[in-house]
């Protein structure tokens, strides 16, 4: 870029001077009103203060909810030494609600000494895809709910994984790309390459025909300004880098690295049985329990 330097792009640079004056236009009365009831020194821009606003939102909405009653009926069963549950599905053929403690000890009366004989058994199998590549904010749910990490966390390991670990042979390497990106979009060498690997290791039947983009219709509203996060190469398994990384590095790596090359597998596939239980009481209501494994 020194070495061919190119017209300088006046809407670039006026852009830049719109986003300064914004974030002082909103920050500066904003940013007062957080210092006493939070912390003195906080600073809130054009993007922090509409990120507040939706949390008080969904907070008022929190505070506004009024909670109902209802009560679920669940059959533990045994055969054969083995034990599974069944939940009520259907009382006379429609979903129903049972909302306080006298309808639903009605509803185990009724059903208390019947047996409970299988009168529909189905067996099918169920595809699942695979997630989409990680963006910033699902890359956050995902290691709070896996890993036990904060926000900070998640953001100060993945800086570091950016930035740059030495891994022997080949030096100081950037692991992942960059971590702050509403995009699921992906590359398509980096697609390429995670196939080749998928291939090589697994053999072509957990191939799809074609790689897996991300784009079209998941990407409306994100800005395209960065790929998804993934590792900047799927030949760099999470194991050939355990002894250059701390173990917060590793488990987040082997997070974004296998979230990656599942996106290029095909669906998982699931066989599911579901035994239905029809149960007619004296009282003539039919109750129907539902068991799915």
């Amino acid at each position: 870029a020194l070495d061919t330097p190119l017209t300088l792009d006046m809407r670039k640079v006026e852009a830049q001077q719109a986003r300064r004056i914004l974030d002082r236009l909103v920050g500066y009365q904003v940013s007062p009103l957080l210092w006493k009831p939070i912390r003195p020194g906080l600073s809130a821009g054009r993007v922090q203060t509409v990120a507040l606003r939706l949390i008080t939102e969904r907070e008022d909405e929190i505070r506004a909810f009024v909670a109902e009653e209802y009560w679920s009926i669940t059959a533990l069963l045994e055969k054969d030494g083995r034990q599974f549950e069944a939940k009520l599905h259907q009382i006379d053929g429609k979903a129903f609600r049972l909302e306080n403690e006298t309808t639903a000890t009605q509803v185990v009366n009724d059903v208390a000494n019947l047996p409970f004989v299988i009168t529909e058994l189905k067996r099918r199998q169920r595809l699942k895809n695979p997630p989409a590549p990680f963006t910033t904010s699902t890359l956050q749910q995902e290691a709070a709910k896996r890993l036990g990490f904060t926000a900070q966390r998640t953001m100060r390991t993945a800086q570091q994984l950016y930035e740059g670990i030495d891994v022997g042979s080949e030096g100081s390497v950037g692991l992942i790309t960059y971590m702050r990106t509403d995009s699921t979009r992906v590359a398509g060498s980096a697609a390429d390459e995670a196939r080749s690997m998928i291939r090589g290791n697994f053999g072509d039947r957990y191939l799809p025909d074609a790689p897996r983009m991300w784009g079209g219709k998941q990407q409306k509203g994100a800005q395209e300004a960065h790929e998804a996060i993934r590792p900047t190469s799927a030949l760099r398994r999470p194991e050939a880098l355990r002894q250059y990384l701390d173990r917060d590095q590793l488990r987040l790596y082997e997070l974004i690295w296998l979230r990656f090359v599942a996106g290029q597998m095909q669906p998982a596939v699931f066989d599911t049985t579901t035994a239905d239980f029809g149960l007619e009481a004296q009282s003539g209501t039919h109750y129907l329990f539902r068991s799915t494994c």
